[in-house]
């Protein structure tokens, strides 16, 4: 195998490879009211980018909690992304902000209203049919970094 063969080889690859979802963070439980939520947690600014990008398929009671250093106000975006996700932007001490629903595979971006510390995905749709609203609380959310 030539020098460009092998190049080649690898590129594809890893092309593969950054395809796949990142399913293997760690988990952590919060609660809206009485409603169970099993998060996947991204700390890195890796983890961040990738998001739930790639997924098929995503259980109802899942999410992914976004969490970065300081409040700030929060955009996402739905690039390689294959699932209708809802975004709730909350506060340091678990107050809802603003949700926000996001189509698949677009560029459009969906913002925090004001400054927020942590973001939460789940499937589109969730918040509203669990009656969790602005102003409503999310419990379990980690102690503010230090």
């Amino acid at each position: 195998m030539n020098h460009l063969t092998f190049l080649l080889a690898a590129l594809a690859c890893c092309s593969a490879l950054a395809q796949e979802p990142q399913m293997n963070l760690p988990r952590l439980k919060l609660s809206a009211g009485m409603h169970q939520i099993d998060a996947q947690v991204a700390r890195s600014n890796d983890e961040r980018a990738t998001g739930l990008m790639h997924r098929k398929e995503m259980p109802q009671h899942e999410g992914m909690l976004f969490i970065f250093e300081e409040p700030t106000q929060q955009c996402f975006w739905m690039k390689n992304t294959l699932l209708p996700l809802s975004a709730a932007f909350v506060a340091d001490d678990g107050t809802v902000v603003n949700i926000e629903d996001m189509k698949p595979q677009t560029l459009e971006s969906h913002c925090s209203t004001r400054p927020v510390r942590y973001v939460l995905e789940m499937n589109q749709g969730w918040f509203a049919k669990k009656g969790v609203k602005p102003g409503a609380r999310l419990a379990g959310l980690p102690q503010r970094p230090r």
